[in-house]
């Protein structure tokens, strides 16, 4: 069986470097006409997206998963809707593929500047949602990728079924079916040779838990763009508008729970920690959010928060717990965020300057904020239009990636006739 499947992945990566050398010739007219044409052809046959889900769930129920995989799993109508929105948002963005840029004009009379082109073949392998299988082929093959995507076992119907019309939409623009290939084996060992073939594929995304995550980082022999967690932070400071701290901290962690952008731990100046913790923690308690504080949040809360764990500051809880430590200063909570961030998004709340930019400055994750919501990292926030994950890394790209991060340059040079002399 090893050898079938190492066969079986061997023959597809082919077959998407084939691909992705027509893609990356593709004009933006065609790529645009295949996104339309697929989401024309998932609504089209929405009734049979839905039929083949239906397998995935029930299949699903009978393993045990529990309501909030399934929910994840589940297709509805307005969830297909939603692919189908997300596929043309994409056709009507700019194309970033051949943007020149950075053109300058050298002593020795050449021109040079950089272009902007394909990545090449973009592997991604994810769990549950089957919606990823569409927004990562749309963004793909937008940007000028070949892909091959690998879904979770729990979604094979689903996935299968978007795949096809996938397929259908690209041959209808003229382009090659094999430019979206969804892997068709629920076998692991896909997988893993999935992550060892650079001759076939450039760069790996993983969506999904951190086991996988850092799975595919330990044992890939190519390159990785993950987000492994997000441990994200709000430093209120002793300069803070307190309507502002008051909004942006409730906001950071309430707004929903189980998403990377979610705020994991509030960190306030020990100057106004006793004048706007109460207030804070009325709101948290209402909302049902279990508080997890330092010695000095929990004198300053009493009943209202438990003390909190070496664990709880290094913890991403996708749910309703909020670990709180009182600092004596801004360096201080600098030095909190170095230590136990994960590299996503840091926010201050301050009115001083000063203090914004020594923040700005020295907190080193992939996005950090003055005076906002943690909430906001998001590719659609952002004026990407879309994004495949948020990447806690530092090489390729770093924070959303949309488009460009689905893009490497080459430099270009413009001669007349030039010679080195």
């Amino acid at each position: 069986m090893s050898n079938d499947i190492e066969s079986y992945m061997q023959g597809l990566g082919q077959r998407a470097r084939a691909a992705s050398r027509a893609l990356a010739a593709a004009d933006t007219a065609a790529k645009n006409s295949a996104l339309n044409a697929i989401a024309e052809d998932l609504a089209n046959q929405s009734d049979y997206l839905l039929t083949e889900n239906k397998k995935d769930l029930d299949a699903g129920a009978d393993k045990g998963l529990d309501e909030a995989l399934l929910d994840r799993l589940a297709l509805t109508p307005e969830r297909i809707d939603g692919m189908i929105d997300g596929l043309r948002q994409i056709a009507a963005l700019p194309d970033p593929i051949g943007e020149i840029f950075d053109m300058n004009y050298r002593p020795s009379g050449i021109q040079v500047g950089r272009m902007r082109v394909p990545l090449g073949v973009v592997g991604i392998i994810y769990e549950s949602r089957p919606n990823v299988t569409a927004d990562a082929a749309a963004l793909c093959l937008k940007s000028g990728n070949a892909t091959v995507l690998r879904g979770g076992s729990e979604a094979y119907h689903s996935n299968q079924a978007i795949a096809a019309s996938i397929q259908r939409g690209l041959e209808a623009a003229g382009l090659p079916a094999d430019g979206v290939q969804v892997v068709s084996t629920t076998d692991r060992e896909a997988v893993g040779q999935m992550i060892a073939m650079p001759a076939y594929i450039d760069v790996i995304i993983p969506r999904g838990g951190k086991g996988l995550i850092e799975r595919i980082s330990g044992d890939a022999r190519v390159p990785v763009i993950k987000h492994l967690h997000g441990v994200c932070h709000v430093y209120i400071d002793d300069e803070a508008d307190p309507k502002k701290a008051f909004d942006i901290a409730l906001n950071a962690k309430t707004h929903r729970y189980g998403v990377c952008n979610a705020m994991e731990t509030l960190l306030v100046s020990d100057t106004v920690a006793a004048e706007y913790l109460p207030g804070l923690a009325r709101a948290y308690v209402d909302k049902g959010v279990e508080l997890r504080g330092c010695e000095a949040t929990c004198e300053i809360l009493g009943d209202q928060c438990i003390a909190a764990s070496a664990e709880d500051w290094d913890t991403e809880y996708l749910a309703p717990v909020l670990s709180i430590r009182v600092v004596a200063d801004m360096q201080e909570a600098i030095d909190h965020i170095a230590a136990h961030s994960s590299g996503h998004t840091e926010s201050i709340v301050t009115e001083n300057y000063s203090h914004a930019r020594q923040f700005l400055r020295e907190v080193d994750s992939s996005s950090v904020m003055v005076n906002a919501s943690t909430r906001f990292a998001d590719g659609f926030e952002y004026g990407l239009g879309a994004e495949i994950g948020i990447s806690t890394d530092k090489f390729h790209a770093r924070g959303p990636v949309g488009l460009e991060g689905l893009t490497s340059v080459k430099y270009i040079v413009l001669g007349d006739g030039n010679i080195r002399q």
